[in-house]
């Protein structure tokens, strides 16, 4: 495990604050780029962009951008606001691009190092179903999926995919 002390870095809000003061017209957007795939596998995943004023932003100028991603359950704040921590670690970090100033990964960045935050692979529950020829082998991946938390769209064609199968196989005409 690293060594480091999470008090010799600034938060995130410490950062805002003093990037405010010298540009009171900054502007910070956050984009939740979060697909079905990553919600199966618990994840949320954003981009911040900072503008330095309202010009830049109409004109889409972005001073810096950055990306962040978050696990659900992972330490206490992401049982209920992961998605939030996400946002928060990528203004941090675009923040940190954007003024040469800044004093390297914010806290909560350094926090997420030293919870060994570490994703899960994210399947595509639904291109394994579409190779799937067998009604218990699609039955066995509704299964994993909905285990996995995929989105009920997602299981929703695979039961679909079951069922047309087995309609095909035992055809009652």
């Amino acid at each position: 495990m690293a060594q480091f002390n999470l008090a010799d870095y600034e938060t995130v809000e410490q950062r805002h604050a003093r990037v405010i003061a010298e540009w009171p017209d900054l502007r910070s957007v956050i984009v939740n780029h979060t697909t079905a795939a990553d919600r199966a596998v618990g994840t949320w995943v954003v981009e911040a962009r900072v503008y330095l004023n309202a010009e830049d932003q109409a004109a889409d100028l972005p001073k810096a951008v950055d990306w962040a991603f978050e696990v659900d359950g992972q330490g206490m704040a992401n049982k209920t606001s992961a998605l939030e921590n996400a946002a928060t670690s990528a203004l941090g970090r675009a923040l940190r691009w954007a003024f040469a100033g800044s004093k390297g990964p914010s806290q909560q960045e350094m926090a997420k190092v030293q919870r060994g935050v570490t994703p899960a692979p994210s399947k595509d529950w639904l291109a394994i179903a579409k190779d799937t020829l067998s009604v218990d082998k699609l039955r066995d991946i509704y299964a994993e999926a909905r285990k996995a938390g995929a989105d009920k769209t997602i299981l929703d064609q695979i039961a679909g995919a079951a069922n047309a199968l087995a309609e095909t196989s035992n055809p009652e005409s």
